[in-house]
């Protein structure tokens, strides 16, 4: 079994998040929408916030210096057929508002509380309601994606904290 590790964010100006709307991936054929990012480069592996900085600078022309609170909120974990994805994904700030487009999709600003009218991976629509419901909490939050007793998708979320074993 292979690792596939992502890294992802979301950065917000305002009550606005910048959103990517893709045509198609790896995982579908139809238009859906997500955050900045992608995967981890060889040299990036111990530091998924540098491939974050890297991905929105790729993909939106937003230099790191105007990101504020770039934080790691969330790691995702999901299974799609013989691959372990590990997906990190991180909330910031930035006052700029204008980008540049790459080939990855368009980019667009969207009022956080339309997020979810949106076509999303269902982890991301799972990560986006937790983040909507809790935008208080500060603990990086693991999600792992199940299927239920119906064959349902269901996430479970866990606080990661450090028990400070010695």
């Amino acid at each position: 079994m292979e690792v596939r590790q992502m890294s992802t964010a979301f950065l917000f100006n305002e009550n606005k998040v910048l959103l990517m709307k893709k045509d198609s991936s790896r995982i579908t054929e139809t238009e859906f929408w997500t955050g900045l990012g992608g995967h981890l480069e060889p040299d990036e592996l111990n530091f998924p916030k540098r491939a974050c900085i890297r991905e929105i600078f790729e993909e939106s022309g937003i230099q790191e210096e105007e990101i504020e609170e770039l934080k790691l909120r969330y790691i995702l974990l999901r299974i799609k057929d013989e691959e372990i994805r590990q997906q990190f994904v991180y909330f910031g700030k930035t006052k700029r508002t204008n980008y540049i487009n790459s080939e990855e999709g368009e980019l667009h600003w969207i009022d956080k509380d339309k997020i979810l009218e949106l076509r999303l991976s269902k982890i991301v629509s799972f990560m986006v309601k937790h983040f909507l419901e809790n935008p208080n909490k500060n603990e990086i939050i693991i999600g792992t994606i199940t299927i239920n007793n119906e064959e349902s998708p269901e996430i479970q979320w866990s606080e990661l904290k450090d028990p400070k074993i010695f």
